[in-house]
């Protein structure tokens, strides 16, 4: 597979090649989650599958990035974002608020990313009521382990993945304890990790709630090509910012309903609100634009822009509809055919599921 370089071959890859593949493997783990024997675990499977599909498919653009080794990034990225996505509806709808509880789920997180972890008798539900999942997330560890296995010299870019694996896991944690230590905890965090005076703390753990850096490492790793650093540093905070910030744009109702925490919340007004996530897809245009296959990365912008907010849940928030505008308009045209795309494609899709 080529790597594609302008938008009509963005389109055409994901909708021809990726999303059906990453939909396959989907359906593969839906047949697996529908028999987990715990209700409550059954349950956050199955919904996080459901209703996080989109989360799958837009990171699936980066496994075009392993070339011929398209097909085993797919595998890695739809079983690490399956991990986050059932992991994350845990933590949001739990009956614990027990920060190590939450820790200990997530080691299914790093144990994913590591070399040669020890899952001999590993529990990551020790701490909570809700136990037999008859392997499931073990298993999807397993997947994300056997892909890592078949990167050549791993070891050279684990230390970049395991630090954004790791700022992950710490997100999941803070922001998931009893709501009056949330934001003292992230704040604490913030002045610990950050050292970028641009960013207020909540845009900092928005960053760290992305999966993006991390497919990137492991699409370029399988095609043979390490790019540690460079794009450790490129992805975050800004492209990792931008993709978090619109996802809770996104949520801002549904995250009202149930009481989850929204960091967009934290802007002072609608106006700051726009202008920062507008300034998100500037930086990003920035500190994206001298890496290796820069062109790809740019189009990736208007890809995150044009997917997100071309979702059904935007809607259902207030006053959004100048704020797509101004949006789309700080991204540029090619995030409006995205968007129009998003649109078009999801009508599709729920005409095909009826």
């Amino acid at each position: 597979m080529k790597i594609p370089n302008s938008l009509s071959q963005v389109l055409t890859t994901c909708y021809k090649d990726l999303f059906p593949q990453v939909n396959e493997k989907l359906e593969q783990l839906k047949e697996q989650a529908n028999r987990i024997p715990n209700e409550e675990l059954r349950t956050q499977a199955l919904a996080s599958i459901e209703s996080k599909t989109f989360h799958c498919e837009g990171g699936s653009i980066y496994a075009t990035l392993a070339r011929d080794h398209w097909k085993k990034a797919i595998q890695f990225i739809v079983a690490y974002q399956t991990i986050s996505d059932y992991l994350d509806n845990l933590c949001d709808r739990s009956k614990s608020l027990d920060p190590e509880d939450f820790r200990q789920l997530h080691e299914a997180q790093l144990d994913a990313i590591r070399i040669n972890p020890d899952l001999d008798g590993v529990n990551y539900y020790q701490l909570r009521e809700d136990q037999d999942d008859a392997g499931y997330l073990l298993q999807l560890v397993e997947e994300c382990q056997r892909i890592i296995k078949q990167i050549p010299q791993y070891e050279l870019i684990q230390p970049y993945i395991e630090r954004l694996a790791s700022l992950y896991v710490d997100l999941q944690v803070h922001k998931h304890v009893v709501d009056h230590e949330r934001v003292p905890r992230l704040t604490t965090w913030f002045e610990q990790e950050n050292d970028d005076d641009d960013l207020y703390w909540f845009e900092f753990s928005a960053a760290t709630g992305s999966t993006l850096g991390i497919f990137c490492l492991i699409s370029y790793g399988l095609a043979n090509e390490r790019h540690g650093r460079i794009m450790l540093e490129s992805f975050f905070p800004s492209l990792q910012g931008l993709h978090i910030l619109l996802d809770y744009f996104i949520d801002q109702h549904e995250d009202k309903v149930e009481g989850d925490l929204n960091f967009v919340n934290y802007y002072e007004d609608e106006s700051e609100k726009v202008a920062r996530i507008g300034h998100m897809i500037k930086r990003a245009r920035s500190e994206l634009s001298d890496i290796p296959d820069q062109q790809f990365h740019q189009l990736i912008i208007d890809g995150v822009v044009g997917l997100y907010l071309s979702d059904p849940k935007v809607k259902e928030v207030s006053g959004a509809d100048e704020a797509v505008k101004q949006l789309l308009q700080d991204a540029g045209w090619r995030a409006k055919i995205v968007y129009w795309n998003g649109k078009a494609y999801r009508k599709l899709k729920g005409r095909k599921s009826a």
